[in-house]
């Protein structure tokens, strides 16, 4: 299995072999190869600055010889007309390494302002907000850390990490027990240790995880009453096991599901339809 690292170098390859293909020819034909300068990057919109290091690689890996200097980190609260880093050296390089840095930085910038957003409506509760696996293709890795840079947390990164358990598994097994004892004995039999989580639909099924022994259980599709009795239930009879909001919850929603109690809340929009945040990449 690949490393984060290992990830993140490959969508940077192909980034720029979906940017450039066979060379950047206006920069090539417009700009003589021995041209040196300097480009900043200026924000435009208030948020939280994300990318800050994943831009770093982007112009270490095209052109060692760009120099890099920040003056703002990731995770920072910035405002329009804030510099965040500078960069200098070849202006090829400058020009060439320009867009896949920008799609990059505002994409985390966006989705590390969205979940600020949302785990400040949470303040002064211990619930914190998940993202999902509704991340974009190639692009998981950068978008998690984008999360947890916003203040959110990381749920399972794929199908690997954690198991899952979901309706449609349970209704191909023939039931929460038989699911959950069977993905017990396949991590013994594999040697992994893999905590589980149970998707329930109703009551019956928040008894039927209890039973089987879970170590969290996903309300899916509750309202907020009905997560405030799940929880209630849940701390009675297994206060140790982790409980989880899911499906359909908004910004406007997600402070009624915080105080009913449960420990997380999994947010798709964190990721799946976030507004980049707007920064330009300017030479001076």
């Amino acid at each position: 299995m690949k490393s984060t690292d290992e990830l993140i170098d490959d969508l940077l390859t192909l980034a720029f072999a979906e940017d450039i293909g066979d060379g950047d020819h206006t920069t090539l034909s417009t700009i003589p190869a021995d041209a040196r300068g300097r480009q900043h990057l200026i924000v435009k919109e208030e948020g939280i600055l994300a990318g800050v290091d994943v831009a770093r690689r982007v112009f270490e890996k095209f052109d060692p010889s760009l120099k890099m200097t920040v003056y703002i980190q990731d995770g920072a609260h910035v405002r329009p007309g804030d510099i965040a880093f500078e960069v200098e050296g070849p202006v090829r390089s400058l020009l060439q390494t320009e867009r896949v840095m920008l799609n990059i930085m505002q994409r985390m910038s966006g989705i590390a302002t969205t979940t600020a957003r949302y785990q400040e409506r949470l303040a002064g509760l211990k619930t914190k907000v998940l993202d999902t696996r509704k991340t974009t293709p190639g692009m998981r890795m950068l978008e998690k850390m984008a999360v947890a840079i916003g203040g959110g947390c990381n749920h399972r990164i794929g199908l690997f990490d954690m198991i899952l358990i979901k309706d449609n598994h349970v209704d191909f097994t023939g039931g929460i027990d038989r699911a959950v004892a069977s993905a017990k004995a396949y991590c013994k039999e594999k040697g992994k240790d893999l905590r589980i989580e149970q998707e329930v639909r109703n009551t019956d099924e928040i008894l039927q995880a209890i039973e089987a022994g879970v170590d969290r259980i996903m309300l899916d599709n509750f309202t907020p009453e009905r997560t405030a009795e799940a929880v209630k239930l849940i701390r009675t009879k297994a206060p140790h096991i982790e409980i989880e909001s899911s499906g359909g919850i908004t910004l406007d929603t997600l402070r009624d599901y915080g105080e009913a109690g449960v420990d997380f809340i999994s947010v798709g929009a964190l990721t799946h339809s976030v507004k980049g945040l707007d920064m330009s990449f300017k030479a001076f």
